[in-house]
């Protein structure tokens, strides 16, 4: 069953790799704290999906502005996407779903892609403070980008200002 705009959003631990070493971050430690971005990318090192997470580190002022922590999510290793960062520079969290446990549950999986056995559909889900969806959208075609104007809209509709 698909996760709707309104749903409690589904949890999960997923790992990043920081300088202290790899870490977990689960994602129901930002309730009552901050609001959260999710967006999913179908594999590390590609044009489209560093495209993406560059935006959202171009945008990083932006969402802290909105109140908001922004995930990169994929089913890369964390040592993978940490390289990728790297090489990029990228500013955002970049969270490893080697299990396909958080793609699973936010029914965002796509088992077409090059036949890889399941990557992620490119998606974005905003999160509220109270760990309800406000925002999903899942592109039709994994060459679509993410309308960043809209995700900050749905963030800025949850802000403390317009609440």
């Amino acid at each position: 069953m698909s996760i709707q705009v309104g749903s409690k959003a589904p949890d999960f631990t997923l790992k990043t790799k920081t300088a202290d070493g790899v870490k977990d971050v689960t994602l129901s430690h930002n309730f009552g704290k901050t609001q959260t971005v999710l967006l999913f990318v179908p594999l590390a090192f590609t044009p489209v999906c560093t495209r993406e997470f560059c935006t959202a580190t171009e945008d990083y002022e932006d969402y802290l502005d909105l109140d908001a922590t922004v995930y990169g999510v994929s089913v890369d290793s964390p040592f993978s996407l940490d390289a990728w960062a790297k090489a990029s520079h990228m500013g955002i969290t970049l969270l490893s779903d080697m299990t396909k446990d958080a793609i699973k549950k936010y029914d965002v999986v796509d088992n077409e892609l090059l036949d890889l056995g399941g990557v992620a559909m490119r998606s974005a889900f905003v999160i509220n403070k109270e760990g309800t969806i406000t925002y999903k959208w899942v592109a039709q075609d994994q060459k679509e980008f993410p309308d960043f104007d809209a995700i900050k809209l749905a963030l800025k509709e949850q802000s403390p200002a317009n609440t």
